[in-house]
């Protein structure tokens, strides 16, 4: 059954490439169609687009309502473009990977929708996503070199592509100018070291009673948290190979206690965090700063008091203590979300073609332009910041991040959400009392490697 289904991939893609040669198509590098069509072209003028059903109707799941108007109107082009109906539609984070799931044991499951890093092996290495290699390769406007190179790397297996980056997301500082000037502190900017975060943290914290804390912080707050604090300062979560935790490393753990340094003097208790989360705590003006992706600055425009709201770039860490923020010293994690379809799906050249149309650089220029969030083509994403910027929050530092900081792939393996569960668990009792933080890394560094070795 598997060779026929490369055959027949591969049949596809000899007579994709061979109508394209007919019709004389040529497509650049920012081609805006998947199905080989520029996007001011129509469907019938070209090959590959004339061989897609247009009667079909594709679903789309996503779990973002904030980007949802902006995907469904790149889909609406899609659906200019080629005759085929496409609705986009949001399943909370919560219920996504269980209707998922189910879908790939038979239930109803999406054509296409968002793939994470955390859960891609599992479905790519289980035949559940549409394999899109071929695809791909009868697509002159889709180069995935043009992609960030961890992101790709993360969506291939076995040499094979299971999804192309939809986006990057990266981290900066989200803070209330107004609490700021309350308290007498100068805005966060390019100087800041992570001790400077420190010091100005614990002092809006002391400076206010306790009554508004200089940040916030949750053991749940890896990727947009502490991670970026720990990388930083040089150690880590995974080994490079991903066959070994690195959270009972020494850099690591040297990381971890400045961290439980912050919670011990600064940041906002850990009962309050669980009952009202870091950006509940912020909102409400509780909170002066916090670790935010980019992702989420939309949705804070929303708020009352938001005038107030700015961003800064991360803080640095500096290694050799020379006073000045050198290569390698600012880093972000990055994830990146990928389009990926469904091999089961009853439209799966459809699917392909939605999802190449939607990874193109044309689309990913649009997306930034609308503000959905940042590209997962290099290059594409320049008016993002500038769209955040006009809703009200100052987002210019995402750009500056972008464009200057190290960007560290978010760290995973096939069980990702089982070992990040629980240290995720197991870090609240080092956020009550700090003088466990080793202890409690070294127990999290054991279960993640029994976890680790059945890989």
């Amino acid at each position: 059954m598997k060779q026929l289904k490369k055959l027949m991939a591969l049949l596809l893609a000899l007579a994709m490439v061979l109508a394209l040669a007919a019709c004389g198509s040529t497509a650049d590098s920012g081609g805006s169609s998947g199905s080989g069509a520029s996007s001011g072209e129509e469907a019938g003028d070209d090959g590959a687009a004339a061989n897609l059903d247009s009667s079909a109707e594709l679903e789309v799941w996503i779990w973002d309502s904030d980007q949802q108007d902006g995907i469904q109107e790149i889909c609406d082009l899609f659906t200019e473009d080629t005759g085929i109906a496409v609705k986009v539609n949001v399943v909370t984070w919560d219920n996504y990977w269980t209707l998922l799931e189910a879908g790939a044991s038979g239930g109803e499951m999406a054509d296409v929708f968002w793939m994470h890093v955390q859960e891609a092996d599992k479905y790519m290495s289980n035949d559940i996503l549409l394999d899109l290699t071929s695809y791909i390769e009868a697509d002159d406007g889709i180069d995935m070199a043009n992609y960030y190179e961890g992101a790709v790397e993360t969506f291939t297996y076995d040499g094979k592509y299971y999804g192309i980056p939809k986006d990057h997301d990266i981290n900066v500082l989200l803070y209330n100018k107004a609490i700021f000037d309350e308290y007498g502190f100068d805005y966060p900017d390019e100087t800041w070291t992570w001790e400077t975060y420190y010091e100005v943290a614990a002092g809006i914290t002391e400076a206010s009673g306790g009554s508004v804390y200089g940040a916030a912080m949750n053991t749940t707050n890896d990727q947009d948290g502490w991670w970026n604090i720990v990388y930083a300062m040089g150690g880590s979560v995974i080994s490079e190979d991903g066959t070994t935790s690195t959270l009972d490393s020494d850099a690591t753990k040297t990381a971890m206690e400045f961290v439980g340094k912050l919670v011990d003097d600064a940041f906002a208790p850990q009962s309050l965090v669980s009952e009202n989360g870091t950006s509940g705590l912020f909102t409400n003006n509780l909170v002066a700063m916090i670790c935010q992706g980019n992702y989420t600055l939309a949705g804070f425009t929303e708020y009352d008091g938001s005038e107030n709201y700015s961003t800064a770039v991360l803080p640095y860490y500096d290694a050799n203590g020379n006073g000045q923020c050198d290569d390698g010293e600012r880093v972000t994690i990055y994830n990146s979300l990928a389009w990926s379809a469904s091999s089961s799906s009853e439209h799966p050249d459809e699917s392909a073609a939605l999802v190449l149309w939607l990874s193109s650089y044309d689309m990913q220029v649009k997306q930034a332009e609308l503000g959905v969030t940042l590209a997962g083509y290099v290059g594409a994403d320049s008016a993002y910041a500038d769209v955040i910027t006009a809703k009200g929050i100052d987002a210019s530092a995402v750009q500056v991040m972008n464009d200057s900081a190290t960007l560290i792939s978010y760290p995973h393996s096939y069980y990702t959400t089982t070992w990040q569960n629980y240290y995720r668990e197991q870090l609240v009792n080092a956020w009550l009392d700090t003088s466990t933080m080793s202890s409690v890394l070294d127990d999290c560094a054991a279960y993640m490697n029994n976890i680790l070795a059945t890989e």
